[in-house]
């Protein structure tokens, strides 16, 4: 089975090939262009160095999110695409459920520790989740959630106050970039650093879910918080005006 994985909720985001359950290939993209011009020739080029096109590809996979929205809407509209065209199915995997599997992979993920997933999602917020190792797979123990890093580390103390014995691998830009409230939130937690690419934990866990793959157009986004446009338009409701009217006056 080949396997081929997009990861655009970051600005690099990357991409992997998986080959008969081998990882053949991994790419980060540059992150000095955006998705839009990268995409999709950068998964061409990347099947390129393997003697392979798009129709050889067997199951498409890509990270349904958190992440920019921006770049969570060209990875999945290309993917999509590309499964569309070639009649090919799509797993679709939280990029914070692949980071977590990434972090368990690394050297600090021996000795199977609670895993925390924290994302940069900007404005001073981190996406976060909470996971523990279970059998072959990953159990939550705090769904995924957005808010200011001491919010997430309120939110978090009581499961880790309740198995003290518990080591805390902390994985992800966000926990890279609040590392001094991680460290003080959670004494003696670990770090992922740097951050791994997600996609080869994606292509892993697609080829594991393939009796679970979607049609194309079946895949959603998870964006945990709510779009830009959402946010405004209920502020506008709040506030008794709508883009046409402006503001009510007595």
């Amino acid at each position: 089975m080949i396997v081929l994985a997009l990861d655009t909720t970051t600005r690099a985001g990357s991409i992997a090939l998986n080959r008969d359950g081998a990882l053949a290939e991994v790419f980060v993209g540059d992150s000095s262009r955006t998705h839009a011009t990268r995409l999709p020739g950068d998964l061409i080029q990347c099947l390129g160095r393997h003697g392979l096109s798009l129709r050889d590809v067997d199951l498409f996979a890509v990270a349904a999110g958190p992440g920019s929205f921006t770049g969570l809407r060209i990875g999945i509209a290309t993917i999509q695409g590309l499964a569309f065209a070639h009649g090919r199915q799509v797993v679709a995997v939280s990029a914070l459920e692949a980071l977590a599997h990434s972090a368990l992979a690394a050297p600090g993920g021996a000795g199977r520790p609670l895993i925390g997933a924290w994302m940069d999602a900007q404005r001073h917020e981190v996406y976060a989740e909470l996971y523990q190792p279970h059998l072959a797979d990953l159990e939550v123990l705090r769904p995924a959630a957005v808010g200011e890093p001491g919010d997430i580390i309120r939110s978090w103390q009581p499961v880790l106050e309740g198995d003290a014995s518990r080591r805390l691998l902390l994985a992800g830009d966000g926990a890279l970039a609040y590392r001094a409230a991680a460290e003080a939130g959670f004494p003696g937690a670990a770090f992922v650093d740097p951050v791994p690419p997600v996609t080869p934990a994606i292509a892993r866990l697609a080829e594991r879910r393939a009796g679970l793959a979607v049609a194309p157009h079946a895949v959603r986004p998870v964006y945990v918080r709510r779009p830009d446009a959402e946010l405004a338009r209920d502020r506008r409701a709040t506030a008794g005006t709508t883009p046409a009217e402006g503001p009510h006056r007595a």
